[in-house]
């Protein structure tokens, strides 16, 4: 059995939503499609099978199903059934002449149907059915729309969360190797309760666990964030802004700096502002940045990174914006991986197991907010890394 071929006058546009009417009398399907068809797009079939044939090969553009109940073969209530279980996006409606009260309840119970057409049919009531269906339709799809992006980003916050965790809990973990490496076997008249760990260096045994424990508690800062962002992904959840400094403070305060890195880092945070909420994803941001700015920085002369506050800085489109600003002195970006790099996952630092996934996210997270991130660098001359937000995302006559 081939699907209804449909006239040329009836082929609907792609982003069309589609009304399958279903009855086995021609006529009746006939008059569905002329009376209705100036308004909607209306697609015919005449029986549950042709009706289930349509629906498989054209299910994402059909939004409502119209049905009749006595249909030889499989009547109207199995085929809702049948929609129901497999194709669940699509509203239902039974058409009946038959409207007892067990086949209402059935085609409710059974075919979930949003309402039943008593025949003959109404122009009036069905036409109003019918906007009412795909109205409902829409709805959904808006809904289903917004679950499937906040699905889609915590699953991009899974993968860079977990991304990030690998580095802080590799170095822990081999920190406590070296440890255990060390340990010896106490001597026989040694005093109980003591433990004898070799050093290379005085002071490397303490060194090694403060190191582990900053670690450790930024992995750990890392997880509270991401159960934070978790729950404000909920619908209903309300974020409150917060200034801008006290997230780079955060930042300054958490982050697990190396040796002497937390020595390059110069802030300058007297133009403050509020920031959109979300604080935690931001502040994942603010760490990705942190980390790829230090990355680049290491092994080079004088490394200096500054992160400064702004205001009134202009838009592409002319609008006053606020700005985080992270500036280093490092090497630099290459021409052709700067004209990727927030577009798609490009690293220059392949080498050292970079993904590039890192400044997409960041790109991601800032747009949701209806913010921007733009790279600046020469090859040499440093990198610049802004985060643009929308002046009006701050509370009006608040100051941070």
């Amino acid at each position: 059995m081939s699907l209804p071929q449909v006239p040329q006058a009836l082929q609907f546009p792609q982003d069309a939503r589609v009304i399958l009417y279903v009855d086995d009398e021609p006529q009746a399907c006939k008059w569905f499609a002329r009376l209705f068809g100036g308004e909607f797009a209306i697609l015919t079939a005449g029986g549950a099978d042709e009706a289930l044939l349509a629906l498989r090969e054209r299910g994402p553009e059909i939004a409502v199903l119209v049905t009749d109940y006595r249909m030889p073969g499989r009547d109207g209530l199995a085929l809702l059934s049948a929609a129901q279980r497999d194709h669940r996006h699509v509203v239902r409606l039974l058409a009946t002449a038959y409207a007892e009260k067990d086949v209402a309840v059935a085609a409710i119970n059974q075919g979930r149907v949003m309402r039943i057409l008593e025949k003959p049919l109404d122009d009036t009531q069905v036409r109003e059915g019918l906007r009412e269906a795909l109205d409902i339709y829409r709805q959904r799809e808006r809904e289903h729309s917004l679950v499937e992006g906040r699905a889609a980003a915590m699953r991009e916050t899974l993968g860079f969360l977990a991304h990030e965790l690998n580095t802080p809990l590799a170095t822990v973990l081999g920190y406590m190797e070296a440890l255990k490496d060390r340990h010896r076997a106490p001597a026989p008249d040694a005093a109980p309760g003591f433990a004898q760990i070799a050093e290379k260096r005085a002071g490397d045994t303490l060194a090694m666990i403060e190191a582990a424990e900053r670690r450790a508690l930024y992995a750990m800062s890392l997880v509270a964030t991401f159960v934070q962002s978790a729950r404000d992904a909920y619908p209903g959840a309300v974020t409150a802004p917060l200034p801008a400094s006290s997230l780079v403070n955060a930042l300054l305060n958490e982050y697990p700096f190396e040796g002497d890195e937390r020595a390059w880092v110069r802030c300058d945070l007297t133009a403050d502002f509020f920031l959109p909420g979300q604080r935690d994803l931001l502040y994942l941001v603010l760490c990705t940045l942190t980390k790829n700015a230090l990355l680049a920085l290491r092994g080079g002369p004088q490394p200096s990174l500054r992160i400064t506050l702004e205001k009134g800085v202009m838009a592409p489109d002319g609008a006053p914006q606020t700005a985080i600003r992270f500036t280093d002195n490092g090497p630099g970006i290459a021409p052709e991986i700067l004209a990727r790099l927030t577009r798609e996952p490009v690293t220059t630092r392949a080498t050292q197991g970079g993904s590039g996934m890192g400044l997409l996210f960041c790109r991601r997270v800032v747009q949701s907010m209806g913010g921007l991130i733009e790279v600046c660098s020469e090859p040499g001359c440093g990198a610049s890394v802004t985060l643009l937000f929308k002046s009006d995302n701050n509370l009006e006559g608040a100051e941070p």
